[in-house]
This record gives structure tokens, sequence and C-alpha cells, in this order.
């Protein structure tokens, strides 16, 4: 019988992971009612879809009153777990969960977990193609792919599953990954300006200590592949229980980048994966996330065809240095994703052709002094700088001596990129990498990726 069968549960958040919730626990046949600061009217089509599951909503102002009538909280990633209502729940017995820890409780299948500050699904979407090229049956979930939890009685023990985890979806694991791949962790989720979410790390430290929950319960069967150059990455080894791995940029180890070439090691014996003339992402930032997909892929047993086949074929994903189009002689690349400067300064290290940057947007806490370093070491001759963060970006810039030209005050994505094209000429680039969150005049990273794809279209 179903743990969950006749348990009244409350879902918390109704955007992709509370309808994948809703969807797995009324197939439990567990009593559901959902909850978010919504009206009907503002959920639009997430209102109708959950209409077939259930007839019991908390809607608007006071949606979270009376958490404590409930056996069980599924929250949203985006909802802190210092949440008043939320702690006065669990302190009168609720047990409060979220789509991920019910994932984790129900797959019987080994779980490949990738978190880091950026890069998580690339890296996290490399492994899944390295899986499926060698002829495994692989699912790929977390932040990129499709929520999985729908899907868990369907995924079978000879499967494997990728997960793409957060800080917020690792903070109250209970168990982790057979695999887990630590990226370059830095600092992020600092400040929240999402209207439609509440979580943000106090702390880069509560931060940092949110992930550690990737290997923290790891046992001596499991492996956990960390950055050799990350001193935070690195630093996890001593969190698990698992036979630690390491990648590195910067010397020989188990996967390593070496003069612009991915080796891994296998038997003692160094294997090419690629070069980075072989590859189509840009960036040496990529041969980093490469080498990581390669030695987690060989945890699990891929062949080095597989991984090498991957690696050259691999795009990208959408709205990390996308390629959108080339007018007159002019490259225009969205970079969207980019929401912190550590991934604006690898998106720059990428060209080596004069670049019109568009930077900016809301509060993420984040440090813009090395970002104005690189700016005003590299090849941009015209930057623009919008949004509510444009007075500290342009005063990093300004310190760090830049001295050519900055326009800020444009209100809109069509104004940014008309007064780009104007500055554009035959072998520019044009590079919409904010090193900002986006909540001040875009709904999302995507929105505004999507916006700037749409306005380029139309030059």
């Amino acid at each position: 019988m179903s743990l969950y069968k006749n348990k009244k549960i409350a879902i918390v958040g109704l955007s992709v992971e509370g309808i994948d919730s809703a969807v797995f626990l009324n197939h439990e046949q567990a009593q559901i009612t959902c909850c978010d600061r919504r009206t009907k009217e503002e959920l639009g089509d997430e209102y109708t879809k959950l209409q077939k599951l259930t007839s019991d909503f908390r809607l608007g102002r006071g949606y979270l009153s009376d958490l404590t009538d409930f056996d069980f909280v599924v929250r949203t990633p985006g909802m802190a777990l210092r949440t008043k209502e939320l702690m006065d729940a669990k302190n009168n017995g609720v047990k409060i969960t979220s789509l991920t820890k019910l994932f984790f409780e129900f797959c019987q299948a080994p779980i490949i977990g990738v978190t880091g500050t950026k890069g998580k699904g690339t890296t996290s979407t490399i492994i899944y193609e390295m899986l499926k090229r060698d002829g495994r049956t692989a699912w790929l979930g977390g932040n990129v792919g499709i929520p999985l939890l729908s899907k868990v009685r369907e995924i079978q023990s000879s499967d494997i599953v990728v997960l793409e985890l957060s800080s917020f979806q690792l903070e109250d694991l209970s168990q982790s990954p057979h695999v887990a791949v630590v990226l370059k962790i830095t600092q992020e989720h600092l400040a929240n300006f999402d209207p439609l979410a509440t979580n943000y790390h106090l702390t880069r430290e509560a931060y940092v200590e949110a992930k550690k929950s990737v290997v923290r319960f790891q046992k001596d069967t499991d492996f956990a592949i960390l950055n050799a150059d990350d001193e935070t990455s690195s630093s996890f080894a001593k969190e698990t229980k698992a036979h630690s791995y390491y990648f590195s940029r910067s010397r020989e180890s188990d996967a390593f980048v070496k003069d612009k070439t991915v080796y891994l090691t296998v038997n003692g014996r160094e294997e090419k994966i690629c070069n980075a003339s072989e590859i189509k992402l840009l960036g040496m930032h990529n041969l980093e996330d490469i080498a990581a997909a390669s030695l987690a892929s060989s945890m699990v047993g891929v062949k080095v065809s597989s991984m090498q086949e991957v690696a050259k074929d691999f795009k990208g994903l959408e709205h990390r240095l996308e390629l959108i189009r080339t007018i007159h002689g002019v490259e225009y690349y969205n970079d969207s994703f980019s929401t912190i400067p550590e991934t604006t300064i690898a998106a720059i290290e990428s060209f080596q052709k004069p670049i019109i940057l568009i930077l900016g947007g809301s509060e993420k806490g984040s440090d813009y002094s090395e970002l104005g370093k690189k700016i005003a070491q590299s090849e941009i001759k015209v930057l623009i700088v919008v949004g509510v963060m444009t007075n500290r970006i342009v005063d990093a810039i300004n310190k760090a001596g830049y001295s050519r030209e900055i326009i800020c005050g444009l209100k809109s994505m069509g104004e940014i990129v008309r007064e780009s094209a104007k500055r554009a000429g035959e072998g520019d680039i044009v590079l919409l990498s904010p090193a900002c969150a986006s909540f001040d005049m875009f709904k999302n990273y995507k929105d505004r990726g999507i916006q700037f794809k749409h306005e380029v279209s139309l030059l």
C-alpha cells in the first residue's frame, strides 16, 4: 500500500515541480490541496491542469494558513525552509518534504547528481547524452530536462538518472546520489528578488552547507567527482564516505585539460576525449565541463568512444553562449543564463573579437570588481548597462579603468538590441551576458533570452 494513500498533503508552489508532484500524489491516492500565492486567474493554464487532479485549493494571500491541518507539506524549492508557517507546521508534527526528496525516496535506479554554481545544466546534459550514446536507458531531470517524480514508477533499476541539483533542492535532502559531481562553487542565491519565491541563503557559508548534501549521505560504494582547482569543491572529499575522483584545468588528474585537450585517465592510461578545435561549444570552461562529465560517465561504465562522440557533437543549451544570427558580419550571442559575474567573465574569455557587451539586471548579492577588471582589459568596445544594478556595475567598471563607451538607461530589449546594432561593425560580437538576475525587467532569464532572440530576428 502507498505510504501516501489517504494522507492529507499540501503542495505549496504550483509551477512545474508542483504540478508534477500533484500528478504523482494523485496516483498515490493522496488527498491533495494545492497552495499558491497566485490567484486562479494568475495561475491560468496551471490551475486548469491541477483541477483535473484535485478540487481543493488555497490561493492568494492566505495560501499558507493552517498548514498544521496536513500530514505532509511538499514545498517548492523557491520557498525558504525558515518560513514561519513551514516551521510551525514542522513543530506540530507535519512532515516537510519536496519533489526532490520524494524522488530520491522512490527512485530504484542509480542517480548521478550534478551541482555547483554554474555549468550544472551543461554538464548534466553531456552526461545524459554520453549515457544514451552508450546504449543506456537514461533520464534527465532536476533543473534541466523535465520533472521526473511522476515518471518514477516507470524508471527501472537498470536505468540511470541524471539530475541537475540546485542548493535549494539539496538543502534538506537526507539521501545523496550514487555519483555526485561538484563543479566550481563561488556564490549564488544570496539575495532574492523573484516575486514568486522567498528562498535565498543568508551567507555564502549557508549556500555551501546546502550543497554538501550532494555527498553527505553517500556510502563507500558511491563516487564523488570533485573540482581539484576549486578549494570549496575539493573540500567535499572530507564530507563523504564515497571514493573521491578529481577533474582539473591546471594539473594532471583523473580527468584534466592540457593544451586545450581533455584527457581521461583510464586504468592508468590517458585517453584523449577531445580537443577545443573539435567541439561545437565556445569557451575553455566547456572543456572543464566535458572533463567532469567524462569522469562521471566512466564511474558507471560508459565507453570512451561514446564520450568522444558526444563531446564533439554536443551543441550546447539554449541561453548559454547561443549563436542567434550573423548579420552583416556581426555575430549575436544569447548568454542570458549568465546571472553572476563569473560566468560573464567566462563568456568574455570565449571571444577574440571586439565585443558590444550587454550587462545588468537585478540583485544577486554579487561582487563586480573582478568583472570590472576583466572588462577594462578586454576587447570590449561598447558597454550597454541596464537595470537596477546599473550604478554598481558602472562604478566597478570605472574603478577598473575602463575608458570606452558606456550606454545606460535603456528600458526595453528592443532599444537594447537596436543600440547594439548601431554600434556593431563587421567582425564584432554582440553579447548578452548580464551577470545579474532578470526580475527587474523580465520574468526570468529565459524570458530575457527569448526577447533578445526575438529582437535580433527583427534586425
